[in-house]
């Protein structure tokens, strides 16, 4: 039987690390994440809520990884018991919260784009998460809202209008996924997570979005990780194979 490397973790994105974008797992890494397990733990960082994060990696998310880390860590589980939690509400305050949003609306409804749906602004435990189209859209929407980005940078410009408005907010604006960006205060980035972690001597991470800007790099550049940079499921369980479980 393995023995677990002590004092080592794998820590894991969610959205085109571990699955298809807001796509549910495939058995596939499902079977290959218990195989890992066995060798070294294993957690997850996502920046979504756990629920969202459940519906990607199965109900029993919090029993199957060692660590979830929902919202960047905000609420973070350990052996399928909760941890620890931040509010974003008591940390900025009604007043400025209220501030930001009803900026952030009148941004939106001014905003020209092809289509626009439902849940512009959803308000997380730890964060807030922008999308200009809509969370509400479908899949196919959401496809094509990805690729008018990516043109129109869209986001981007959102993200550089906000930054400028709120600078006094100390925040941090982090685009990530295929329509949305989260908006947290400085330092709730994915690198919160590591507070629990102290632990391990060995961390690495994984995960697509690690460029400036995107919601992985500041995890992926964290003097206390090794950084990997993957770009899809498939690369991950290649770049995994390699790294822990070839003799």
């Amino acid at each position: 039987m393995a023995v677990r490397k002590p004092g080592l973790i794998a820590l894991f994105d969610v959205d085109g690390t571990l699955t298809a974008p807001r796509k549910a797992t495939t058995l596939k890494m499902v079977e290959f994440m218990q195989n890992l397990r066995k060798v070294i733990t294993v957690g997850v960082v996502g920046g979504s809520d756990l629920v969202k994060i459940s519906e990607q990696l199965g109900n029993s998310v919090i029993n199957d990884y060692d660590f979830v880390f929902s919202e960047n860590g905000l609420v973070a589980h350990k052996d399928g018991k909760l941890i620890g939690t931040q509010s974003l509400k008591t940390h900025l305050g009604e007043e400025k919260l209220k501030e930001f949003i009803s900026f952030t609306l009148h941004y939106l409804a001014d905003l020209d784009i092809p289509i626009k749906r439902g849940t512009f602004i959803e308000f997380r435990s730890g964060m807030l998460n922008v999308s200009p189209i809509g969370r509400n859209c479908s899949q196919e929407e959401r496809d094509g809202f990805e690729k008018y980005d990516k043109i129109h940078n869209i986001r981007s410009k959102m993200v550089s209008v906000l930054r400028e408005k709120f600078a006094h907010f100390n925040l941090t604006f982090s685009i990530g996924g295929q329509i949305s960006f989260d908006v947290f205060p400085e330092g709730w980035d994915k690198t919160y997570c590591l507070r629990y972690l102290d632990d391990f001597k060995e961390i690495h991470f994984f995960g697509d979005k690690t460029y400036k800007g995107g919601n992985d790099h500041e995890i992926y550049e964290s003097e206390r990780t090794v950084g990997h940079t993957v770009i899809s499921p498939d690369d991950t369980l290649q770049q995994c194979t390699t790294l822990f479980l070839t003799n």
